[in-house]
Formats: structure tokens, sequence, C-alpha cells
């Protein structure tokens, strides 16, 4: 059986008994839940928080499921999104996947594979938060370096030693180690091996850009 808060879920679907029925499933097992009968009344009082998951009817009057997760999506929303239906089109699926949900439940599903599901996008979502965190942090501390500091830093991230950034630029070489230890300093890393780490999956031209 999960354990207590160790998620939030969001559940839109038109149904009220569906509605009833999964909120009183999620609240037994320990889940945060807020549920909406359409996607207008979910845009108009929902706020995100995460982890998180949307459980979300693909047909509902008024908005349907795969446009309101494409709104979400233009919206900056990231949390991620699990499809219930109990009829869909061929075309509304793979559109809703293409849009990057996390799954799809034909109705009638079995609980066992929704809470699977809703496992698997938690998890995502707790990923996607702390890359999101990891990579703020990482801006923070970029913001700290002086505009030399970044060049060394470029170099270093392109395999460049000590010594070839000396004869690039015509410093010292005694100059450039100065440099790369402030540098990993300021970026709060004890070696080289984690600099590089530390900008695996990070573009550093967006972190230039971002401090025009």
């Amino acid at each position: 059986m999960d354990a207590p808060n160790i998620g939030h879920i969001y559940l839109v679907d038109d149904d009220a008994s569906i509605r009833v029925a999964l909120m009183t499933t999620f609240a037994r097992l320990g889940y945060t839940v807020n549920a909406y009968e359409s996607a207008a009344e979910f845009l108009k009082h929902a706020t995100p928080v995460s982890p998180a998951v949307l459980v979300l009817d693909m047909r509902m009057p008024g908005q349907s499921g795969v446009e309101l997760q494409a709104d979400l999506a233009r919206h900056g929303w990231t949390t991620p999104t699990i499809f219930i239906s109990g009829e869909s089109l061929p075309i509304q699926i793979v559109q809703g996947m293409k849009q990057g949900a996390s799954d799809f439940l034909l109705k009638p599903f079995s609980i066992e594979d929704l809470l699977l599901s809703i496992r698997r996008a938690l998890d995502q979502d707790r990923a996607i938060h702390t890359a999101l965190i990891k990579t703020l942090q990482v801006e923070q501390n970029y913001r700290r370096l002086t505009p030399r500091e970044r060049d060394i830093l470029e170099a270093i991230l392109a395999g460049n030693t000590n010594k070839q950034i000396a004869t690039a630029d015509g410093s010292a070489a005694a100059t450039v180690k100065l440099h790369r230890a402030r540098v990993l300093q300021k970026m709060q890393v004890a070696s080289l091996a984690e600099l590089i780490l530390l900008f695996k999956n990070i573009d550093i031209s967006k972190l230039k850009s971002n401090l025009s």
C-alpha cells in the first residue's frame, strides 16, 4: 500500500460517480486530491504543485482533455498527464501521446493499472522537478562568475587544458589555474569531473542568453 503524502493528484472528469470513487480511493491511499468536473474549472482553480499527476478524461463537454493538455503546455505546466476515456478516436489518442502524455487507460480499467501509472507519473514529475531545481541553482551560480571566468568555464567544457587556454589568449598558465579554481568554487563543485558532469545536460548558451 502507498504511504501518506506521496504526491498530489489532479482529477478532471465530467462523470461525478467516477470522480467520487477515484477521490475516495486516492485519499484512502494517502494521496492529496483535487477533482474538477471540467477543463474550465481546472484552469480556474488549479495551482501547480509537485510531485503531481493529472488524471484527465479525454472526452468532456466543452474543452476536451487533449485541448486542455495542449493549453497547459503553452502555459508552462509540466505535470505528467494520464488520460482515461470510455471512448476516444484514435487520432485523439495519438495526439495526446505526441503531446507527452504519460499513459492512456481505456474505461473500464483496473484500479491497480491506474495506481501503477500514477506512481510512474509521480516519479517522472519528481525527476522533472529535481532537474529544474538543479538548473536554477546552476544558473544562479553561473551569474556569480566574472566574464573572464565564464570564458574559462567554456574553454574547460570544450576540453582545453590550462596550458592550451593560456596559449590561446596569451595569459599565464598560473593565472588560468587561479581562474579555474574560482570557477569550481563558485559553481560549488570539488573537481573538474564534477564540473563537467554538472553541465552534462545544460545548454550553456541559454545561460548566457539569460544574462542579457
